[in-house]
């Protein structure tokens, strides 16, 4: 019976040291120690996919906390289910001791790990949601003061009065009216529908 540690980081510039510390101080060899830098957003990790495929019965698998399965509440429930269930794993979450399915193996023990379980994955999307609310009704509240986000605009220069001016006569084209001020064609297009 093997233990195995899973390190999840979501971008290449994040550190997983204090994951792999965790896992040392718990007794995972290195080479036990299994690492993905990727986001969670789906299961599209090779490291996971190949811990999956190495666990056994009997074995245990250790991880910091619980959004290392996954990134919302139905992955999370999936992958617990999968692991406790089909493969008969036993999962150490070592942020949330109540969820240390070696011990309390009987009904109630299994019981109060699954209630746990449920209610931290829902509370873990629950505030994936409200950080999205916040940022949209931030990026909405910048917006009505003008913020403007993305690329910066084109200035339009100081002729552009006049060559806009001939373009609508029909004196110019649009690609000449563009090339007149010093930008591309599809910046002009874009100046005329505003």
């Amino acid at each position: 019976m093997g233990t195995y540690g899973y390190v999840r980081v979501s971008t290449k510039e994040q550190n997983e040291d204090r994951q792999i510390i965790a896992m040392r101080e718990f007794g995972v060899q290195n080479d036990s120690i299994i690492m993905d830098k990727q986001s969670g957003k789906d299961f599209d990790r090779p490291g996971y996919r190949q811990l999956v495929r190495k666990l056994k019965a009997g074995d245990t698998l250790v991880i910091k906390s619980i959004d290392r399965l996954g990134r919302n509440y139905d992955e999370i429930l999936e992958q617990w289910r999968l692991l406790t269930k089909e493969k008969q794993v036993a999962i150490v979450v070592l942020d949330m001791p109540l969820l240390d399915t070696r011990q309390g193996r009987d009904l109630t023990g299994v019981l109060i790990a699954d209630i746990v379980l449920q209610l931290l994955s829902y509370v873990a999307q629950t505030e994936r949601e409200f950080n999205r609310q916040r940022q949209a009704e931030g990026i909405a509240a910048a917006k009505a003061k003008g913020v403007h986000f993305g690329r910066k605009f084109k200035e339009r220069g100081g002729d552009y009065e006049g060559v806009m001016a001939a373009w609508k006569r029909g004196e110019i084209s649009g690609r000449a009216a563009a090339k007149k001020l010093g930008v591309a064609h599809g910046t002009f297009q874009r100046w005329c529908k505003e």
